[in-house]
């Protein structure tokens, strides 16, 4: 008889413990829904004016072309094409790349060393027709950032370096990339890292509020690095194993079943 009386007292305690972990793994509106205060949106004018800038490290592919094709020539590296096993071009040409050096400069054909660092790619277009109307007519100058990538760790579905061609990308259209955040992941706190003129900056956005579209961070970009810090659950949840939750339940029904045997 005492017997019974002890699984009784102990039965509930071993409820409360289960119903607090359900409850402690729970997650509110507030921790979960991106933009809640969206409704605000129309009230904002956004001042971000995207234009990437040019850092070392780049590779870039500058095409220069003019109304007289002849002489805009000398102003292209010659097209690169692979060769198969057989000796015979293999895949589609490619144009050579330049690489901005630590000094974030260029060597360019006919004129020579070209500082391109630290500017954005509307201002080195400038730069650079600037220096070949000198040589030819109305030049046109085309410049793409070939290596533009970011990177996405912690709390999301598929972390990893993702490359992008059109070089314009935002942080919601990284973390799509990647799969969205897990529910483990802290949304009010998102770490941005930037390496900015040689300096490591970084800052945090709040996934949860509209401020962060105005933020000077909302377009990436390239090398940016994106942190998803874990929630407290998750955190907890690495201080012990992994299949507790298992066990928990399978103690659960094991004490149900001592209850009505014992009854």
């Amino acid at each position: 008889m005492v017997k019974k009386h002890s699984v009784h007292r102990f039965f509930p305690f071993y409820l409360w413990i289960v119903l607090l972990i359900v409850m402690g793994s729970c997650a509110s509106k507030k921790d979960i829904v991106y933009f809640q205060d969206i409704e605000e949106i129309d009230k904002l004018a956004s001042q971000v004016i995207y234009d990437p800038v040019l850092q070392p490290d780049d590779l870039l592919t500058i095409m220069v072309s003019a109304f007289d094709t002849e002489t805009a020539i000398p102003f292209n590296l010659p097209a690169v094409a692979y060769m198969g096993t057989d000796g015979n071009a293999a895949g589609r040409a490619q144009y050579q790349t330049y690489l901005v050096d630590n000094e974030g400069e260029i060597e360019f054909p006919v004129i020579g060393t070209v500082k391109l660092g630290g500017l954005t790619r509307r201002e080195a277009v400038v730069l650079l027709k600037n220096r070949i109307s000198h040589y030819i007519k109305d030049p046109i100058v085309n410049i793409r950032i070939m290596n533009y990538k970011v990177t996405v760790l912690g709390e999301v579905a598929r972390p990893g370096s993702y490359t992008i061609p059109n070089e314009r990308i935002t942080i919601p259209e990284a973390l799509g990339l990647a799969g969205d955040l897990t529910v483990y992941g802290k949304r009010d706190n998102i770490l941005i890292i930037r390496d900015k003129n040689g300096e490591k900056t970084y800052t945090r956005v709040d996934m949860t509020r509209k401020d962060m579209l105005e933020s000077p961070y909302y377009y990436l970009q390239q090398n940016d690095v994106i942190y998803v810090e874990p929630n407290k659950a998750q955190v907890q949840s690495s201080t012990y194993n992994r299949n507790a939750s298992v066990v928990i339940s399978i103690a659960s029904v094991v004490i149900a079943l001592i209850s009505v045997l014992t009854r």
